[in-house]
Protein backbone atom coordinates (compact mmCIF):
# COMPACT_ATOMS: atom_id res chain seq x y z
CA UNK A 1 0.00 0.00 0.00
CA UNK A 2 2.61 2.72 0.88
CA UNK A 3 4.52 1.44 -2.39
CA UNK A 4 1.74 2.45 -4.38
CA UNK A 5 0.99 5.41 -2.44
CA UNK A 6 4.63 6.61 -3.64
CA UNK A 7 4.39 5.94 -6.96
CA UNK A 8 1.10 8.19 -6.68
CA UNK A 9 3.14 11.22 -5.05
CA UNK A 10 5.89 10.14 -7.56
CA UNK A 11 3.64 11.02 -10.67
CA UNK A 12 2.12 14.38 -9.02
CA UNK A 13 5.76 15.75 -8.14
CA UNK A 14 6.53 15.39 -12.54
CA UNK A 15 3.74 17.66 -13.26
CA UNK A 16 5.62 21.37 -14.00
CA UNK A 17 3.23 23.15 -12.03
CA UNK A 18 0.95 21.69 -9.95
CA UNK A 19 -1.69 22.61 -7.67
CA UNK A 20 -1.43 20.39 -4.51
CA UNK A 21 -2.84 21.42 -0.87
CA UNK A 22 -0.18 21.85 1.28
CA UNK A 23 3.00 22.54 -1.04
CA UNK A 24 2.53 24.16 -4.92
CA UNK A 25 4.83 23.09 -7.46
CA UNK A 26 6.19 25.95 -10.39
CA UNK A 27 9.27 25.82 -12.91
CA UNK A 28 10.54 22.89 -14.76
CA UNK A 29 13.87 21.43 -14.35
CA UNK A 30 16.64 22.86 -12.20
CA UNK A 31 14.25 25.82 -11.64
CA UNK A 32 12.11 23.88 -10.31
CA UNK A 33 10.23 25.00 -6.92
CA UNK A 34 7.50 24.69 -4.36
CA UNK A 35 5.39 26.92 -2.14
CA UNK A 36 3.95 25.50 1.10
CA UNK A 37 0.77 26.72 2.03
CA UNK A 38 -1.35 26.81 5.33
CA UNK A 39 -5.53 27.08 5.07
CA UNK A 40 -7.13 29.50 6.76
CA UNK A 41 -10.67 28.56 7.57
CA UNK A 42 -13.74 30.76 5.72
CA UNK A 43 -16.02 31.98 8.88
CA UNK A 44 -19.84 32.46 8.69
CA UNK A 45 -21.84 34.79 10.13
CA UNK A 46 -20.88 39.10 11.70
CA UNK A 47 -18.29 38.26 13.72
CA UNK A 48 -17.61 42.01 14.13
CA UNK A 49 -13.99 44.31 13.82
CA UNK A 50 -11.23 45.04 16.27
CA UNK A 51 -9.29 48.26 15.68
CA UNK A 52 -6.00 47.23 14.25
CA UNK A 53 -3.35 50.15 13.70
CA UNK A 54 -4.03 54.39 12.88
CA UNK A 55 -6.94 54.83 10.26
CA UNK A 56 -7.94 50.52 10.01
CA UNK A 57 -10.18 48.09 11.33
CA UNK A 58 -9.91 44.54 10.67
CA UNK A 59 -13.23 43.39 8.82
CA UNK A 60 -11.96 40.49 7.22
CA UNK A 61 -13.11 37.22 9.29
CA UNK A 62 -15.88 36.84 7.16
CA UNK A 63 -13.50 36.14 3.96
CA UNK A 64 -14.28 32.70 2.64
CA UNK A 65 -11.61 29.57 2.80
CA UNK A 66 -8.00 30.59 1.69
CA UNK A 67 -4.58 29.59 1.95
CA UNK A 68 -1.63 31.37 2.95
CA UNK A 69 2.10 30.92 2.61
CA UNK A 70 3.88 29.08 4.98
CA UNK A 71 6.96 30.90 4.75
CA UNK A 72 8.48 34.25 3.10
CA UNK A 73 9.47 33.83 -0.57
CA UNK A 74 12.85 33.09 -0.28
CA UNK A 75 15.97 34.09 -2.77
CA UNK A 76 16.17 30.67 -4.33
CA UNK A 77 12.61 30.99 -5.16
CA UNK A 78 13.32 34.74 -6.52
CA UNK A 79 16.07 33.10 -8.28
CA UNK A 80 14.23 30.43 -10.08
CA UNK A 81 11.69 32.53 -11.44
CA UNK A 82 13.60 34.89 -12.96
CA UNK A 83 15.41 32.22 -14.55
CA UNK A 84 12.17 31.03 -15.73
CA UNK A 85 11.73 33.75 -17.70
CA UNK A 86 14.84 33.31 -19.97
CA UNK A 87 15.11 36.44 -21.58
CA UNK A 88 12.46 38.63 -20.10
CA UNK A 89 13.02 40.99 -17.69
CA UNK A 90 11.49 41.53 -14.72
CA UNK A 91 11.67 45.49 -15.16
CA UNK A 92 9.03 48.27 -15.95
CA UNK A 93 8.16 51.62 -15.19
CA UNK A 94 9.04 53.58 -12.90
CA UNK A 95 12.67 51.68 -13.26
CA UNK A 96 13.42 52.66 -9.97
CA UNK A 97 11.22 49.68 -8.43
CA UNK A 98 13.74 47.07 -10.35
CA UNK A 99 16.89 48.85 -9.76
CA UNK A 100 18.26 47.29 -6.49
CA UNK A 101 19.03 43.40 -5.46
CA UNK A 102 19.29 41.60 -2.52
CA UNK A 103 21.27 42.96 0.11
CA UNK A 104 21.05 39.54 2.07
CA UNK A 105 22.12 37.13 -0.25
CA UNK A 106 21.47 33.64 1.25
CA UNK A 107 19.96 30.92 -0.46
CA UNK A 108 16.98 30.52 2.12
CA UNK A 109 16.93 33.82 3.35
CA UNK A 110 13.15 35.76 1.84
CA UNK A 111 14.18 37.49 -0.79
CA UNK A 112 15.04 41.60 0.09
CA UNK A 113 14.68 44.94 -1.55
CA UNK A 114 11.98 43.56 -3.35
CA UNK A 115 9.39 46.47 -4.55
CA UNK A 116 5.66 45.97 -4.70
CA UNK A 117 5.84 45.98 -8.25
CA UNK A 118 8.28 42.89 -8.14
CA UNK A 119 6.28 40.92 -5.91
CA UNK A 120 3.32 41.49 -8.43
CA UNK A 121 5.16 40.58 -11.20
CA UNK A 122 6.18 36.84 -9.44
CA UNK A 123 2.82 36.19 -8.37
CA UNK A 124 1.08 36.89 -11.70
CA UNK A 125 3.84 34.26 -13.06
CA UNK A 126 2.48 31.54 -10.27
CA UNK A 127 -0.60 31.98 -11.96
CA UNK A 128 -0.06 31.75 -15.04
CA UNK A 129 2.52 28.98 -14.80
CA UNK A 130 -0.22 26.89 -13.47
CA UNK A 131 -2.74 28.52 -16.27
CA UNK A 132 -4.44 30.78 -14.03
CA UNK A 133 -5.41 34.42 -14.64
CA UNK A 134 -2.54 36.88 -13.99
CA UNK A 135 -3.62 38.80 -10.47
CA UNK A 136 -2.15 41.88 -11.20
CA UNK A 137 -2.75 44.57 -14.73
CA UNK A 138 -0.01 45.50 -16.32
CA UNK A 139 0.17 47.44 -19.55
CA UNK A 140 3.00 47.59 -22.51
CA UNK A 141 5.23 44.76 -22.60
CA UNK A 142 7.04 42.37 -20.52
CA UNK A 143 10.63 43.30 -19.79
CA UNK A 144 10.42 46.60 -21.57
CA UNK A 145 10.60 49.86 -19.78
CA UNK A 146 6.99 51.05 -20.71
CA UNK A 147 5.61 47.51 -18.35
CA UNK A 148 3.24 49.68 -15.84
CA UNK A 149 1.06 48.44 -13.41
CA UNK A 150 -2.38 49.33 -13.58
CA UNK A 151 -6.10 48.47 -12.18
CA UNK A 152 -8.70 46.19 -13.24
CA UNK A 153 -12.61 47.23 -14.03
CA UNK A 154 -15.06 46.65 -11.46
CA UNK A 155 -16.39 43.92 -13.16
CA UNK A 156 -12.81 42.29 -13.03
CA UNK A 157 -11.97 42.90 -9.61
CA UNK A 158 -12.66 40.96 -7.05
CA UNK A 159 -15.19 41.21 -4.91
CA UNK A 160 -15.98 43.85 -7.07
CA UNK A 161 -13.75 46.30 -5.27
CA UNK A 162 -10.28 45.11 -4.68
CA UNK A 163 -9.25 46.93 -8.06
CA UNK A 164 -5.77 45.55 -7.74
CA UNK A 165 -6.88 41.68 -7.65
CA UNK A 166 -8.39 39.61 -10.45
CA UNK A 167 -11.43 37.87 -9.47
CA UNK A 168 -10.08 34.67 -11.07
CA UNK A 169 -6.77 34.91 -10.15
CA UNK A 170 -5.47 31.39 -7.67
CA UNK A 171 -1.96 33.44 -6.67
CA UNK A 172 -1.95 36.39 -5.13
CA UNK A 173 -0.26 38.83 -2.32
CA UNK A 174 -2.44 39.04 0.86
CA UNK A 175 -4.24 41.97 1.30
CA UNK A 176 -4.40 43.51 4.65
CA UNK A 177 -7.01 41.45 6.03
CA UNK A 178 -6.15 38.23 5.07
CA UNK A 179 -2.74 38.88 5.94
CA UNK A 180 -3.96 39.93 9.45
CA UNK A 181 -5.93 36.83 10.02
CA UNK A 182 -3.54 34.41 9.05
CA UNK A 183 -1.28 35.88 11.51
CA UNK A 184 -3.83 37.13 14.79
CA UNK A 185 -6.75 35.12 14.63
CA UNK A 186 -7.51 32.36 17.00
CA UNK A 187 -11.02 31.48 15.59
CA UNK A 188 -12.87 33.82 18.29
CA UNK A 189 -10.84 37.40 18.55
CA UNK A 190 -7.28 38.82 17.51
CA UNK A 191 -4.23 38.14 19.69
CA UNK A 192 -1.60 40.47 20.33
CA UNK A 193 0.51 38.25 18.90
CA UNK A 194 1.10 35.55 15.93
CA UNK A 195 2.45 33.17 19.34
CA UNK A 196 0.15 29.76 19.98
CA UNK A 197 -0.55 31.52 23.12
CA UNK A 198 -0.25 34.86 22.56
CA UNK A 199 2.51 35.13 24.52
CA UNK A 200 5.42 37.56 23.90
CA UNK A 201 7.62 36.33 21.13
CA UNK A 202 11.58 35.59 22.26
CA UNK A 203 13.76 37.43 19.70
CA UNK A 204 16.24 34.60 18.12
CA UNK A 205 14.09 32.03 19.76
CA UNK A 206 10.40 32.62 18.35
CA UNK A 207 11.05 35.41 15.82
CA UNK A 208 13.87 37.69 14.58
CA UNK A 209 13.66 40.72 15.70
CA UNK A 210 15.13 43.20 18.00
CA UNK A 211 18.38 42.71 16.59
CA UNK A 212 19.10 39.57 18.42
CA UNK A 213 20.46 37.76 14.53
CA UNK A 214 21.25 41.22 13.04
CA UNK A 215 20.12 40.09 9.73
CA UNK A 216 17.51 37.90 8.39
CA UNK A 217 17.76 34.23 9.19
CA UNK A 218 16.22 31.00 6.92
CA UNK A 219 12.79 31.06 6.75
CA UNK A 220 11.23 28.75 9.31
CA UNK A 221 14.26 28.99 11.85
CA UNK A 222 11.81 30.27 14.13
CA UNK A 223 8.34 29.01 15.83
CA UNK A 224 5.73 27.73 14.62
CA UNK A 225 2.93 30.61 14.84
CA UNK A 226 -0.60 30.23 15.54
CA UNK A 227 -1.73 29.37 12.43
CA UNK A 228 0.62 27.25 10.84
CA UNK A 229 2.79 29.97 9.77
CA UNK A 230 6.64 31.29 10.44
CA UNK A 231 8.01 34.68 10.53
CA UNK A 232 4.80 36.55 10.02
CA UNK A 233 6.48 38.16 13.34
CA UNK A 234 9.91 39.56 12.49
CA UNK A 235 12.43 39.02 9.76
CA UNK A 236 11.56 40.93 7.08
CA UNK A 237 8.68 43.38 6.61
CA UNK A 238 6.28 41.92 4.28
CA UNK A 239 4.10 43.84 1.50
CA UNK A 240 0.41 44.05 1.64
CA UNK A 241 -1.91 43.89 -1.58
CA UNK A 242 -3.83 46.33 0.27
CA UNK A 243 -3.31 50.48 -0.11
CA UNK A 244 -2.53 51.91 3.00
CA UNK A 245 -5.50 54.66 2.83
CA UNK A 246 -8.98 51.79 2.90
CA UNK A 247 -10.50 51.97 -0.17
CA UNK A 248 -7.66 54.43 -2.35
CA UNK A 249 -7.16 52.21 -5.33
CA UNK A 250 -4.19 54.02 -7.28
CA UNK A 251 -1.17 52.55 -8.66
CA UNK A 252 0.78 54.73 -7.06
CA UNK A 253 -0.98 54.26 -3.63
CA UNK A 254 0.78 53.97 0.03
CA UNK A 255 1.40 50.47 0.26
CA UNK A 256 1.11 48.88 3.91
CA UNK A 257 3.70 46.56 5.08
CA UNK A 258 3.03 44.64 8.06
CA UNK A 259 5.39 41.94 10.44
CA UNK A 260 8.82 43.87 11.52
CA UNK A 261 11.86 43.48 10.31
CA UNK A 262 14.88 41.56 12.22
CA UNK A 263 16.18 44.74 13.83
CA UNK A 264 13.21 46.43 15.34
CA UNK A 265 11.37 46.05 18.33
CA UNK A 266 8.94 44.27 19.60
CA UNK A 267 6.19 46.91 19.42
CA UNK A 268 6.31 46.39 15.08
CA UNK A 269 5.15 42.71 15.45
CA UNK A 270 1.74 43.18 17.15
CA UNK A 271 -1.57 42.99 15.75
CA UNK A 272 -2.62 46.71 15.95
CA UNK A 273 1.01 47.90 14.16
CA UNK A 274 0.95 48.34 10.27
CA UNK A 275 3.38 50.45 8.73
CA UNK A 276 3.00 52.99 5.61
CA UNK A 277 6.32 52.57 3.38
CA UNK A 278 5.34 54.35 0.16
CA UNK A 279 4.46 53.62 -3.04
CA UNK A 280 4.74 50.37 -4.54
CA UNK A 281 7.99 51.21 -6.35
CA UNK A 282 9.94 51.14 -3.02
CA UNK A 283 12.78 48.46 -2.07
CA UNK A 284 13.80 48.64 1.32
CA UNK A 285 16.78 46.21 2.58
CA UNK A 286 14.43 44.87 4.85
CA UNK A 287 11.16 44.32 2.65
CA UNK A 288 10.20 41.18 1.41
CA UNK A 289 6.66 39.43 0.93
CA UNK A 290 4.57 36.40 1.36
CA UNK A 291 2.27 34.61 -1.16
CA UNK A 292 -1.71 33.51 -0.37
CA UNK A 293 -3.84 31.60 -2.99
CA UNK A 294 -7.40 30.55 -2.93
CA UNK A 295 -8.13 26.81 -1.64
CA UNK A 296 -7.64 23.97 -5.44
CA UNK A 297 -11.02 22.57 -6.76
CA UNK A 298 -12.12 19.97 -4.74
CA UNK A 299 -11.42 17.52 -7.81
CA UNK A 300 -7.83 19.07 -7.70
CA UNK A 301 -7.76 19.31 -3.78
CA UNK A 302 -8.61 15.23 -3.84
CA UNK A 303 -5.88 13.74 -5.40
CA UNK A 304 -3.21 16.03 -5.03
CA UNK A 305 -3.13 17.11 -1.38
CA UNK A 306 -1.18 13.54 -0.64
CA UNK A 307 1.44 15.65 -1.95
CA UNK A 308 1.32 16.48 1.19
CA UNK A 309 2.32 13.35 2.78
CA UNK A 310 5.49 14.14 1.43
CA UNK A 311 5.75 17.88 2.96
CA UNK A 312 4.86 16.40 6.41
CA UNK A 313 7.82 13.91 6.38
CA UNK A 314 9.98 16.49 5.18
CA UNK A 315 9.51 18.36 8.07
CA UNK A 316 9.78 15.88 10.72
CA UNK A 317 13.41 14.83 9.33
Amino acid sequence: MLKGIGSLLAVVAVGACATGALADTFGTGTNQFTIDFVPIAGDAGDLGSWPAGSGYAFTGVNRSAYRMGTFEITNDQWTKFTNSLGDIEVTGDPSGAYDEEPLWTGTNVPTNRASWLEAAQFVNWLNTCTGHQAAYRFTGTQGQSDYALDVWSEDEAAGGTNLYRHKDAMYFLPTEDEWVKAAYWNGASLQTWATTDDSEPVPGVDSNFAGAIGEPWDVGSGSEELNGTFDMMGNVWEWMESPYDVGEYETHSDRVIRGGPFGLSITYLASDSRYNIGPPSVEGNAIGFRVASEVPEPSTLGLLSLGGLSLIKRRRS
